[in-house]
């Protein structure tokens, strides 16, 4: 019996955890109109937008830096290889804005097992500007992108942040990538930021540049894998801290196969797990699935039967993705009839993610086979 009390109390814990971490992100991350104004004294800032190759929404992601609302700004494009099939865009669309900033810059400096950050160096080195965007060519920067960027600083923040929320998901499995990305891993980052424990994402971060060059400049960012698990440590060696926007920004997410969401996100959780080992450990309770199996043993070992053990099953998901889809419409994030078949495969997925990447440490990124071993061989 005594058991099935601390069942009970576990199940409870992480019932009141996930409704603190969606009514945390419901009160910061309420839908605005997209025309927050620029700040009178509009700093000039830095757009570094690292390409490589062509995707289904490019025109439309990297364009959209052009059309910004904001008075004072640089584009730095970067590209890693001359062949690279990107390039022709991106001249097209610098040559179609002859009134903006904007410049494309190709070659690689190694660095890190990163190729992302190795591709950003030269586009950093090159800022000019105290406030320095790193911005993923997959993200679809709003019109009022950069303020609401600035608009989350205070004298204490090194950085601020936009994690990515999937849009125009095509197929099933783009609506499961937004069940990941909108309201569960969103909706954690704001409980993190609200306890003072916020971290970076490489999708969208403002840097102030300064923060960075103390600790000696974007190569810095080489001591992990992940440039912005280095960036959540620099911040946090200084004392500073990393604060989101209030409505964050969206990443077009278009047709999705089970095997590009999976492998996707067992490949952060194995970044997380080498990265953050302590905060990686209790992910194996994220999702509905530890919450179910804790609440049916209980109403089972409390006397119940196996209906009274289907029927607390029942509640604990109900009650958890209902929150999801109240999450949701308070932040206007896509909603249809697949949402809630969605969200019941996230948490289908996820512990089976969490036995994965704790397992194997390789995967594939940006085409490039990689483990996350290469994380001593880059600090040695």
């Amino acid at each position: 019996m005594i058991l099935a009390y601390i069942c009970a109390g576990w199940c409870a814990f992480i019932l009141v955890l996930n409704f603190a971490s969606m009514w945390l992100m419901g009160r910061k991350c309420r839908a605005r109109e997209r025309n927050m104004p620029a700040p009178a004294d509009a700093p000039w800032v830095s757009i570094v937008r690292p390409v490589r190759g062509l995707e289904a929404f490019s025109e439309e992601t990297l364009g959209a830096t052009f059309e910004l609302d904001y008075p004072h700004y640089e584009i730095i494009f970067c590209v890693q290889s001359p062949s690279d099939p990107i390039i022709p865009l991106v001249e097209q669309l610098i040559e179609a804005h002859p009134e903006r900033d904007a410049r494309l810059l190709i070659g690689d400096d190694y660095v890190s097992a990163n190729p992302k950050l190795n591709n950003c160096v030269k586009g950093w080195e090159a800022a000019r500007y105290d406030y320095v965007i790193l911005a993923d060519s997959n993200a679809l920067p709003p019109r009022d992108y950069v303020q609401t960027m600035l608009a989350a600083f205070r004298p204490d923040t090194a950085m601020t942040v936009s994690m990515p929320i999937g849009s125009r998901p095509v197929g099933f499995w783009g609506a499961v990538e937004c069940a990941i990305l909108n309201t569960f891993q969103a909706r954690w980052q704001y409980g993190a930021e609200a306890i003072g424990a916020g971290f970076a994402q490489g999708k969208n971060m403002m840097w102030r540049r300064e923060v960075l060059d103390r600790a000696g400049g974007i190569r810095a960012l080489g001591a992990e894998i992940a440039e912005d698990a280095a960036s959540t440590k620099v911040i946090r060696a200084q004392n500073m801290r990393v604060r989101l926007v209030d409505m964050p920004f969206e990443q077009p997410l278009g047709q999705r196969t089970a095997y590009e969401v999976y492998s996707r996100h067992v490949r952060w959780a194995r970044l997380r797990r080498v990265t953050f080992p302590a905060h990686y450990a209790p992910e194996f309770m994220n999702g509905s699935f530890v919450a179910v199996v804790l609440g049916a043993y209980a109403a089972l070992e409390f006397g119940g039967d196996a209906a009274s053990a289907a029927l607390t099953a029942t509640a604990i998901v109900g009650a958890l993705h209902g929150g999801e889809l109240w999450l949701a419409r308070v932040c206007r994030f896509p909603l249809d009839w697949r949402t809630p078949f969605a969200l019941a495969m996230r948490d289908l997925l996820l512990p089976v993610m969490f036995v994965d990447a704790l397992l194997f440490d390789d995967f594939v990124w940006h085409g490039n086979a990689m483990t996350v071993r290469e994380v001593e061989d880059t600090v040695g």
